[in-house]
């Protein structure tokens, strides 16, 4: 007896110090109380990987409350009661993850990692549990089938729409044995995509090229090579130079390092990262996640994971993206070969002894341009300092839209290296917060993105204002000589900026229908015309000033810029569309693959013609966008927005730049509207007519 009183004692001692530990936890979580900042912004420099889980954890368990409360409510259904209701459902959740992805995306560490895998499989399930759950879809469908007399207006008939599809697509009129299925392939893709970008990360940063010899600098500008010391000496080596696989550092030492051999065995190992047979090889999951993914698509009834994918897009099936793909390479790999007979003459006049390969093509089109239209980019880039290109991205939207931005050094930041801006609206009311975080880090991934740790949305008669982010990987500051970028990272930023215009500008009720939530082909439709203003002369003039001499950048050099607009558009089209292709080919599978990833990949280059001296943008071991990102089936999108953007575009320049009227149509029927109607709709009530192509294959020399 007495021994049980121990034992129940000690349980109770056990039970008292886990109500203890979790209330410790409740109370200290960040994520369990308002964060008390500024407009809500995440209280970064408080939350530690040990809240993630718990938070995670208690959002989804929230969430199905929530759920369960749609679910059981006895009164009939409505749109207010059901849809709008879901809608609002998992608050803690959405908050947690919006930081959480965002972080292992910029600032990820082994802690963010670990928490990656252990989380991915758990949210799998937790929306399979929302999109399977017979008695929610039920009430969801009563509504829908009503939806001719509910008296909505539009924006309610999108969220009633795309409510309803997510469950039908979401597996809801699977049978019992197909839903177990389908539960099955979401978790196993959730951990494969998870897989596949840290694979890409650790190869990314595994490959190091240091230079010991200063003969093998030659050809290399003076800003390269000190960004090599600087890179050097921050690992521990100093006296040497090192270089990296991140753009900054690579496409530098790709365009103006003499050494044949270093330019290859960089180029090579940008190109195989995924591909090196060892615990960091995304062949398999590749393939995998291809193969899942029709399995899923056929499943829901569809013929591939592309007709799964296309049909809530602009393009609507396959035949059309590969039609538009189609009328672009047929122009585009005659400019292609043409550029590499080039480049050919001008490594024989070198005597150079050698046929044209991937690495040589950056470094002769280089000197190409340099012959050509006597400019290159080191001549461009004391023009284009990051502060400088950053406020004529600011005076830009201010003639547009009349926006304002402040920094705000007083808000808490995701890194030290951020910045925060409070944006204020023509009236001078708060609009929206915007972080920028410019270069790169180990910790984070490759490329340039905008995401948001709060969208815009309604909330009980209270306009929730948007928190927004652009990450770029831009060339540090060196010494002395600030950050320099080069046109192309120029355009990068003023395309990141339109997206983040994309969430900030948004006016919309409903948080699944805000800012960018549209079809992935009309997504990049406010980024990249955002692009055309970086290069017109007028705005140039405004921000293209020397950071030493604060020379504003003369006619000249605008017009070598713009006399050499068109050139080696021809690599540059073949090498992007040849990944489009690419993602099609992969999704447009009717069955699981058998080919080995490399043959498929092979085997689909062969059949577009691709040419040898080109290498397709993104090899399938590091197509990120397509296997780790949101972009399968979509890749195409760029191209299809070029089509909207080139069109758009003229609106302005038939009038002009900062056309307040354009402005205006153009916020109000794109910029605000996010996903609250159809998009070629939207697109016809801004331009008064569908877009023509004629205007994007003009400016890229096609036609």
């Amino acid at each position: 007896m007495k021994k049980l009183l121990i034992v129940l004692a000690l349980g109770l001692f056990i039970i008292s110090c886990n109500t203890n530990q979790q209330q410790m936890q409740t109370d200290t979580n960040p994520f369990f109380a308002e964060y008390g900042t500024p407009f809500e912004v995440p209280v970064f420099d408080q939350i530690n990987p040990e809240h993630y889980m718990p938070a995670f954890k208690e959002g989804m368990k929230q969430q199905l409350v929530e759920i369960d409360a749609i679910v059981n409510n006895t009164d009939a259904p409505t749109f207010e009661n059901t849809i709008v209701a879901r809608d609002l459902s998992g608050e803690l959740l959405t908050n947690v993850s919006s930081v959480f992805f965002n972080t292992s995306s910029a600032v990820t560490n082994e802690d963010i990692q670990k928490i990656s895998k252990e989380v991915a499989p758990l949210l799998s399930a937790h929306r399979d549990n929302i999109a399977l759950n017979e008695k929610l879809f039920e009430k969801v469908k009563i509504v829908y089938e009503q939806k001719d007399n509910l008296e909505l207006n539009t924006e309610q008939k999108m969220l009633l729409d795309k409510t309803y599809k997510s469950f039908v697509r979401g597996g809801a009129n699977l049978a019992g044995d197909e839903k177990t299925k389908f539960r099955g392939i979401n978790k196993e893709l959730s951990i494969l995509t998870v897989q596949f970008g840290e694979n890409l990360l650790a190869e990314t940063n595994d490959f190091q090229l240091v230079i010991d010899n200063e003969d093998d600098l030659f050809g290399l500008p003076q800003y390269v090579i000190d960004m090599g010391a600087d890179d050097a000496n921050a690992a521990g080596m100093e006296g040497k130079w090192l270089f990296t696989l991140n753009k900054p550092s690579l496409i530098p030492f790709l365009q103006y390092a003499d050494n044949r051999e270093l330019r290859e065995k960089i180029f090579k190992a940008y190109t195989n990262r995924g591909n090196n047979d060892n615990d960091k090889d995304n062949k398999a999951i590749a393939a995998k996640i291809a193969s899942l993914r029709v399995e899923r698509a056929n499943l829901l009834g569809y013929q591939t994971h592309a007709h799964y994918v296309l049909d809530e897009n602009m393009a609507k099936n396959p035949e059309n993206v590969y039609k538009l793909m189609d009328q672009v390479w047929e122009a585009a790999v005659p400019m292609a070969k043409q550029e590499a007979i080039e480049l050919q003459k001008m490594i024989d006049a070198e005597e150079g002894g050698f046929q044209l390969e991937a690495w040589d093509w950056w470094y002769y089109t280089e000197k190409l341009r340099k012959q050509k239209y006597d400019l290159d980019d080191e001549q461009l880039k004391p023009y284009f300092e990051l502060s400088n290109v950053r406020q004529g991205m600011f005076t830009v939207a201010n003639n547009l839209w009349g926006l304002t931005f402040k920094v705000r050094d007083d808000l808490p930041k995701p890194h030290e290296d951020a910045i925060a801006y409070e944006v204020f609206d023509t009236d001078g009311t708060h609009q929206a917060i915007l972080y920028m975080d410019f270069f790169p880090r180990a910790s984070k991934r490759a490329g340039a993105w905008m995401s948001s740790y709060r969208k815009q949305y309604t909330k009980d008669g209270e306009f929730i204002t948007p928190v927004i982010t652009m990450v770029m990987n831009f060339s540090k500051p060196s010494g002395d000589t600030p950050s320099l970028l080069t046109f192309e990272e120029v355009s990068t930023m003023f395309h990141e900026f339109g997206h983040a215009l994309h969430g900030m500008l948004s006016d919309c009720t409903y948080e699944m229908l805000s800012g960018t939530s549209v079809s992935r082909d009309f997504v990049e439709l406010p980024s990249q015309i955002m692009e055309n203003w970086a290069g017109e002369r007028e705005v140039l003039k405004m921000y293209a000033k020397h950071y030493k001499t604060g020379e504003v950048i003369p006619d000249e050099l605008i017009n070598k810029m713009e006399a050499s607009s068109k050139f080696n558009q021809g690599f540059i089209t073949v090498e992007f569309t040849a990944a489009a292709y690419l993602d099609m080919n992969w999704h447009t599978l009717t069955e699981p693959i058998e080919k080995e990833t490399l043959a498929f990949e092979k085997e689909s280059m062969d059949k577009i013609g691709l040419i040898p001296e080109i290498v397709v943008r993104y090899r399938s071991p590091y197509f990120s966008h397509i296997f780790a990102g949101g972009y399968s089936s979509g890749y195409y999108g760029y191209q299809w927005a070029a089509v909207l953007d080139a069109d758009a575009f003229e609106a302005f320049k038939e009038t002009s730049l900062f056309d307040q009227k354009t402005a205006k149509a153009f916020r109000e029927n794109i910029l605000e509207k996010g996903g609250t109607d159809d998009p070629m709709k939207l697109y016809i009530q801004f331009r008064g007519a569908k877009p023509s192509t004629e205007p994007m294959l003009k400016r890229k020399g096609l036609i």
